[in-house]
Parts: C-alpha cells; sequence; structure tokens
C-alpha cells in the first residue's frame, strides 16, 4: 500500500508541474496577446486637421516632465497640440551645472521643458498625457533604462500649477494597486541638454525609445468626465437587451442590430456612461454582422480581458469607465489600418451624429472624426 501511495503521490506531483508549466504558457501567451494587441491599437498616426487658429493671443506656460530617456518625452510632446516647445535636459539635482555623463553623480533627472498655449491645452490635459506614457509605480526606471536619472517627476515654477498637479496624482494613485512613485514639487534647477539630444528622435528616426510616439496623436479623454450609474440606475436607463449585454456578456444577434450597417459620420459611446469610445472614420464593413472598428478613438478607453467561454480563447473588449462588455477584439482585420477587427455590440454604444457633437459635449473630438 506504501508502495501504490508513493507512485501516486509522485504521478499527482508530475501532474501538477505539468499543470503549472501549461497555465505558465498560457498566462504568457496571453499577456503576449494582449500586449500585440494594444501596440497594433495605437500602430497607425492619426491624420488631426490642424486646429483653426484663434484671435486670441498665446497664453505660454511651461511645466517640467520627468519620464525616463528624455528623447522619446520630448519627441511625444512636440506631437501633442497646443504644445508649443519641448525641450530636453536635466532637472533638480545638486547644483544648476551639469552634463550628461555626471548626471548620475549630480543626481539630475532626465527631464523635458513642455512649453503649452493655455488657451489650445490645459495643464490637466498635459499631465494626462504624461501619465499615458510612464509607467507610475516604477522607481528608477522607464522602459530599459535604469539609474535615478531616469526617475519620474513634475516639476512647476508657477505655485498655482500645484493645485491641478496634486488633483491629477491623487486620481492616478487610487487607480493603481501599488504606490505612485512619481515625484512633485517645485522645480529648482533646469540645465538644458547639450545639442545633440535635441530632437534626437526627429534627427535619428531609428533611434531608442521607449514609448510609443504614435499615442500622441491621439486624443486624451478625460475620465473624470463620465461615470458609471448604480446597478439599479442602470436597470431603469437601459432595455432588458441592453442590460444583458453591457452586464451579463450576453451577445446580440449577427446582421439584426441597429449598427452593423450604418456609416454615417459621428462617434459612438459607451451607452452606459457616454464615454466616447469608436469613430466613423474607423468603421469598416467586416462582413461578420456586428459594428466592426480597427482601433478605439483612444487607446486609453478600451479595456482588455482574457475570455475563455464556450470553449474558445478570445480576447474581450470593456469600456473603461462603465466597465461595460462591449465585444471582442480579433486580427484578422485591415493589414493596413493596424490588424484589428473591434467586434462590436451595437447595444453596447450609442451613436452620437456630427452634427450633434458639439451641443452633446462631445466638440473637442470633432478632428476624429
Amino acid at each position: 500500500m506504501e508502495g501504490k501511495m508513493k507512485v501516486l503521490l509522485t504521478i499527482g506531483a508530475i501532474f501538477l508541474v505539468l499543470g503549472l508549466i501549461v497555465f505558465g504558457a498560457y498566462r504568457n501567451q496571453s499577456s503576449s496577446a494582449t500586449a500585440h494587441i494594444k501596440e497594433a491599437a495605437v500602430s497607425q498616426v492619426n491624420q488631426v486637421k490642424p486646429k483653426e487658429k484663434k484671435a486670441m493671443k498665446e497664453e505660454l506656460r511651461d511645466i517640467y516632465l520627468a519620464g525616463g530617456c528624455f528623447w522619446g518625452v520630448e519627441e511625444y510632446f512636440s506631437r501633442v497640440g497646443g504644445v508649443t516647445d519641448a525641450v530636453s535636459g536635466y532637472a533638480n539635482g545638486k547644483g544648476s551645472t551639469t552634463k550628461y555623463e555626471l548626471i548620475s553623480q549630480t543626481g539630475h533627472a532626465e527631464t523635458v521643458k513642455v512649453t503649452y498655449d493655455k488657451n489650445q491645452i490645459s495643464l490637466r490635459e498635459v499631465l494626462l498625457h504624461y501619465f499615458r506614457i510612464i509607467d507610475p509605480t516604477s522607481v528608477n526606471k522607464q522602459g530599459n533604462d535604469r539609474g535615478t536619472q531616469y526617475r519620474t517627476g513634475v516639476y512647476y515654477t508657477d505655485k498655482e500649477d500645484s493645485k491641478v498637479i496634486e488633483e491629477v496624482f491623487d486620481e492616478q494613485a487610487k487607480k493603481l494597486d501599488k504606490p505612485l512613485a512619481v515625484e512633485k514639487g517645485a522645480l529648482e534647477n533646469f540645465v538644458e541638454a547639450e545639442e545633440y539630444h535635441q530632437d534626437y528622435l526627429k534627427k535619428n528616426p531609428n533611434g531608442y525609445c521607449h514609448i510609443n510616439v504614435n499615442q500622441a496623436s491621439y486624443p486624451v479623454i478625460d475620465e473624470s468626465l463620465y461615470h458609471k450609474p448604480s446597478d439599479e440606475e442602470i436597470k431603469k436607463m437601459l432595455t432588458a437587451e441592453e442590460y444583458a449585454v453591457t452586464q451579463k456578456n450576453d451577445t446580440e444577434r449577427a446582421f439584426s442590430n441597429r449598427y452593423w450597417d450604418q456609416f454615417e459620420e459621428g462617434i459612438y459611446v459607451d451607452i452606459v456612461t457616454g464615454e466616447p469610445l469608436f469613430s466613423s472614420k474607423d468603421k469598416y464593413e467586416s462582413g461578420c454582422g456586428w459594428p466592426s472598428f480597427t482601433r478605439p478613438i483612444s487607446p486609453d478607453v478600451a479595456t482588455y480581458k482574457d475570455d475563455t467561454s464556450f470553449n474558445m480563447v478570445r480576447t474581450e473588449v470593456r469600456s473603461r469607465v462603465g466597465d461595460s462588455h462591449l465585444g471582442h477584439v480579433f486580427t484578422d482585420g485591415p493589414k493596413d489600418k493596424g490588424g484589428l477587427r473591434y467586434c462590436i455590440n451595437s447595444l453596447s454604444i450609442k451613436f452620437i451624429p456630427k452634427a450633434e457633437m458639439e451641443s452633446k459635449g462631445y466638440g473637442y473630438l470633432l478632428d476624429y472624426v
């Protein structure tokens, strides 16, 4: 009996190890697939029409952003509408002089001085862009770069800016399960980096960059503008079918839903919260019988989950603020537009015609339709 028990325990241990290996491989594969989807969703640069020049005088403001290697941070912000200049440098170290070879000794952080027109973009929007491109919980490391010179930080010269900075930091901290590792405070010193560092990625398009600078062409959508009602409120505002799809992960029938064959100009928003999700510009006829899009209107508004229901392995798409079930994303979309197909339930979304976007509070997205 004792011998049989040892054999059974050995066999059980082997199966356990094999199970862990398979599970680990699945998790790695799943994580890799999600990372590919997120990257493909911002692979295309938005050709946004330039904003009309307003008669009002420019109101230029400065904010100093440390986000790892300054090459990518500078290039990213140089592409953001409303930013008039981005300069690489070294900030908040010991003394007011340093150079690239010494910053690890002088304690300066690679930092970008961002100059923006307050009449075109707010400090809050600038900071939301900033948090889009950093890992806010990483200490002295961004991308492949390690060291105190690659720490993250937001430094201001106008004390009034501290109110907005505190507000955004508090909001970001609430979304994280680790402590926020981003410095914030007054600018102590700033030294412009050597000339060869300025506009580095424009001079060297294939140079190293730890962020996807294409994201700069996608609008920042402020999630604080939208909120999820209580479950009771959701039940009252939605039909039974809309509730089943958005809250219970149901799927509507193909070819018999309200938007599968509609291609009017406008945007599609979460039916629960009103958060903008997709643009008609990215909608196409996929032949699947559901509304299909090549990407979200902004990478920020979509979240992804593994879905193994019905003996399939799929990637579910959910809305950011409402956590509504939207549908699934597949990698059989148009190759020239990133290769993705967002297959979305009409019952999860509401269409806002372009002519009504301004009056309904979505005028800031008109350039993306």
